[in-house]
């Protein structure tokens, strides 16, 4: 078979850059492959060479989960839906198809996947790698979605794993942080489109900590955002509807998810980080500009929506026990300090599922995600929120910025040895090394 992957050799001075920008790396090499069978080529070269070798897909990670000095895979080659069985309940992508190629995909075969995170620029192979969530009562990660993935190992060797066939490698890969292989293709459980009601709500922040088991448990997905700053919150319920659909209307679309969100978003941020004084000032009048909708549509378009404000972000994963004493410290913490933030908070949930490393393994679990808008000191900030989370036994998403090492993970997730016991087997020699991954994994 002639190859037809591309390679571009890149200059020093030519760095690879994630979305937010503040993480980079300049590989010796860069392929795109276009089958299994070239990227199972391009891994036995990288190791031929002596070089490592990572995966990347849009670049939405706030670590350096892919960055490499040796050979860096792109996605752009392998972007096929390869088939979607409506008997079977599933769909098979590969790496490198972005969720909103999928999502649109479905819907026009009547189909939809059960729950899913609110970006839909990653690729499939990105956001589950890493344990890309929204939120659920009873419905959990992209992952835990995963039938079955296909996976290429170290030596070249294609794996199709599922529960049935090699179940110990689909038990740890389906959030495999790029360490075990370089995924080609994942199948997913789909199910019949569906329409969700929205209900959007400003909320005070009392009534919200005092009802959040409640709103948690009567929603099939509930989250919300904190401004800090103030003592308002937004919430917002997801439920299933037996319709008729009714979307948002396009000018009011464009108001609140372009203009509003985005555009003005955009403006605030790059005010309060030049007078971070402002800042205050701008949360409140934001918070009492909140208003209620309601609006009722297919799945993606309730989910999803428009994140053009860069910014980086730290997330961890608490026992949902735990989450409103957290968010009532972190709160106090705020007041308490001179930090100026102008991003919110993000509160989500999600059950427990079976998936080695996933953040909600064996457990059920509330989301806590702080943000800083792109060039702003964070670091203040995300310390003392870090010290808050692993006080109650946080696990910091994969994909979002942390200071954990070996030892903490070790100790937060019950299945860790499992994991690096597979990654002994599957990688002894560390091509798929880098140095997040020997922070976080060990050696």
């Amino acid at each position: 078979m002639t190859s037809t992957s591309r390679t571009t050799e890149r200059p020093a001075d030519k760095a690879w850059r994630n979305w937010a920008g503040n993480v980079s790396a300049t590989p010796r090499r860069t392929e795109a492959p276009a089958s299994v069978e070239e990227l199972a080529a391009v891994l036995r070269a990288a190791a031929a060479d002596g070089l490592t070798a990572k995966a990347v897909g849009s670049g939405h990670s706030f670590t350096s989960t892919a960055a490499t000095g040796g050979v860096l895979i792109r996605p752009e080659g392998l972007t096929a839906i390869r088939s979607i069985d409506r008997a079977a309940g599933t769909v098979t992508a590969e790496a490198g198809v972005r969720l909103s190629q999928l999502n649109a995909a479905l819907a026009a075969e009547g189909l939809s996947l059960t729950n899913m995170g609110d970006i839909m620029d990653q690729t499939v192979a990105g956001a589950t790698s890493t344990g890309t969530h929204g939120t659920g009562r009873d419905s959990g990660s992209i992952a835990a979605q995963i039938t079955a993935l296909e996976l290429v190992t170290a030596d070249g060797s294609v794996l199709t794993c599922s529960a049935e066939q090699h179940p110990e490698v689909f038990a740890a890969a389906r959030i495999g942080l790029g360490a075990l292989g370089v995924v080609s293709a994942i199948t997913f459980a789909v199910e019949p489109v569906f329409l969700l009601t929205a209900r959007e709500e400003p909320m005070a922040f009392d009534r919200v900590m005092a009802e959040f088991e409640q709103l948690a448990t009567e929603n099939e997905h509930f989250e919300f955002y904190w401004f800090p700053h103030t003592d308002s919150c937004n919430t917002k319920r997801n439920n299933r509807s037996q319709g008729p659909a009714a979307p948002v209307p396009a000018v009011r679309g464009w108001i609140d998810d372009e203009l509003l969100s985005n555009g003005v978003f955009q403006a605030a941020c790059a005010l309060g980080r030049a007078a971070p004084g402002t800042i205050p000032g701008i949360a409140k009048l934001s918070s009492r500009a909140l208003s209620a909708r309601t609006y009722t549509d297919i799945p993606y378009k309730v989910f999803t929506s428009p994140r053009r404000v860069r910014f980086v972000e730290m997330e961890y994963a608490l026992p949902r026990e735990a989450a409103v004493e957290a968010i009532r410290e972190l709160k106090a913490m705020v007041e308490r300090s001179p930090l100026r933030i102008s991003f919110p908070v993000e509160v989500r949930v999600a059950p427990a599922d079976d998936i080695a490393l996933s953040t909600a393994s064996g457990r059920d679990s509330a989301y806590v995600a702080v943000h800083m808008y792109r060039g702003s000191r964070y670091q203040e900030y995300f310390t003392a929120v870090e010290k808050i989370m692993t006080a109650r036994g946080g696990r910091p998403h994969w994909g979002k910025m942390h200071t954990r090492e070996a030892d903490y993970l070790r100790s937060a997730y019950p299945r860790f040895a499992e994991f690096t016991a597979l990654r002994d087997r599957l990688d002894p020699g560390r091509l798929f090394g880098n140095d997040y991954l020997r922070r976080v994994l060990g050696s």
